[in-house]
């Protein structure tokens, strides 16, 4: 038997090998199928389902087989344990939580009030401005503000 995160690996497997052989980027993608880039690159990576018709036409863009396009419409598990920190540019980002994390949930309670910031209702964005001591990477998170009920 076929587990869905077998599947769901050997889909995201396909999409990276036909991306490289396409000579596409993700933003030509995006682009295409008329969705944000990192939602795209997302969700084609397994952290999001993607509609019927939005793998389709990502199936078409990049000559995927019909299970292919299928595996990327299932649900995903988001959570991969800690085999993520092994990447450098992911580890980045679970240090600036580490570091920053605390200080981030103090000002959104004091600007907003007691309630998150939802990590599924958000735009998350990214870009270059260039630094005289080297690139900058730009990451803007707008997630929609969820106040607490009790």
């Amino acid at each position: 038997m076929t587990t869905w995160n077998s599947t769901r690996e050997a889909a995201t497997q396909d999409v990276r090998a036909s991306l490289r052989r396409s000579g596409k980027t993700w933003a030509e993608i995006a682009e295409q199928v008329d969705r944000p880039l990192l939602w795209t690159v997302a969700a084609l990576l397994g952290s999001h389902p993607v509609p019927a018709d939005v793998a389709e036409a990502v199936g078409r863009l990049l000559e995927l087989d019909a299970d292919t396009v299928v595996a990327l419409q299932e649900q995903p598990y988001r959570l991969n344990g800690d085999s993520l920190r092994a990447d450098p540019t992911i580890y980045r980002f679970y240090e600036l939580l580490d570091v920053y994390g605390p200080a981030l949930k103090e000002a959104i309670h004091e600007e907003f009030g007691d309630g998150i910031m939802s990590a599924i209702n958000c735009n998350v964005e990214i870009s270059r401005r260039e630094d005289p001591d080297g690139d900058r990477v730009r990451v803007v998170i707008d997630g929609k503000f969820l106040k607490y009920q009790w």
